[in-house]
């Protein structure tokens, strides 16, 4: 049935573009880059609304939709923090690998790990549990046109020290597994009762990139993790 393909040959952009994103990190293309990277979080958007609406749903669509995440918001992010790496330690434009700057796809692989257990975990229906690989993708791609910017003077710091980025690295390795339920931008109504958190926040990250632009790619993630711990700690059953 051709309708039942069309959510799946979506799913497979989400992996040409996934495969765009990754070549141009690797060449130093980081404005391209992350123009594929917004075209991988669209199409990841996509798949999923236009099954809904077209009423279908396959196997062979969820494995595809692993796959093409694991290459755009796995082996991406870790890619960048490479690149970033690289820079850190003086090492940019090397022409064979650099050992120093591998941790950066230790970020891929608890990606990779991640995806695997939210096939398997039955509680992420209408909320995550640890954070979500697209969310962890734009936090790395701030911080990568923070540097490609040169954002309000930023971008050196970002590369100032490899030690940095290996703690970052560290912490978002350990938010991808991590059993912190994080909330889903997706409201079943438009009341504000229930939605609370959802509203502020919605509110707050489109100040801050109405405000900071591209520096608000990665506040936004450190704000949405900030949000979800609060709820979850103060919570009354916790």
């Amino acid at each position: 049935m051709v309708k039942k393909q069309i959510p799946n040959a979506i799913t497979l952009l989400n992996l040409v573009f996934g495969g765009c994103a990754l070549v141009s990190v690797l060449h130093g293309q980081y404005v391209a880059g992350f123009g594929f990277i917004v075209a991988a979080v669209a199409a990841d958007y996509a798949d999923g609304l236009v099954a809904r609406l077209l009423g279908v749903h396959s196997e062979l669509g969820k494995e595809l939709d692993s796959i093409a995440d694991t290459v755009s918001f796995g082996v991406v992010p870790g890619a960048i923090y490479y690149q970033l790496l690289l820079v850190a330690l003086g090492q940019e434009g090397a022409d064979a690998l650099v050992y120093a700057a591998v941790p950066g796809f230790i970020l891929s692989a608890f990606s990779g790990l991640r995806l695997a257990k939210f096939n398997l975990d039955t509680r992420q229906t209408d909320g995550f549990i640890g954070l979500p690989t697209p969310s962890s993708t734009m936090f790395v791609t701030g911080l990568m046109l923070i540097y490609a910017l040169d954002s309000y003077g930023m971008g050196d710091w970002v590369v100032s020290s490899p030690v940095v980025l290996y703690v970052l690295i560290a912490l978002q390795s350990y938010l991808l597994v991590s059993e912190i339920p994080m909330f889903a931008l997706k409201f079943k109504s438009l009341a504000w009762a229930g939605n609370e958190i959802k509203f502020i926040f919605a509110g707050i990250a489109l100040l801050l990139l109405v405000l900071t632009r591209e520096v608000a790619f990665s506040a936004v993630v450190v704000l949405y993790v900030l949000f979800s711990a609060f709820q979850y700690f103060t919570k009354s059953d916790h």
